[in-house]
């Protein structure tokens, strides 16, 4: 499963707050709703946040193997 958790700890560490990526760095509040959520993003997306918060892929999401899964 893919988690997003180190994204919220980017935005942390960058001392960004939901409402200024929303409103400075143009990121739409639904995929901050999808990204709490645990949804799925496409690679555009993704690369798009790393342009905009200058992180690497693995700042943003990572993988958890899912122990039920055979």
């Amino acid at each position: 499963m893919i988690s997003y958790e180190p994204f919220w700890k980017t935005i942390k560490a960058k001392s960004l707050s939901s409402y200024a990526l929303v409103k400075k760095l143009n990121v739409s509040e639904s995929l901050l709703y999808r990204m709490r959520k645990g949804k799925p993003m496409t690679t555009t997306t993704i690369d798009d946040l790393c342009r905009v918060l200058n992180c690497d892929v693995q700042d943003i999401l990572c993988y958890l193997p899912n122990n039920e899964e055979k």
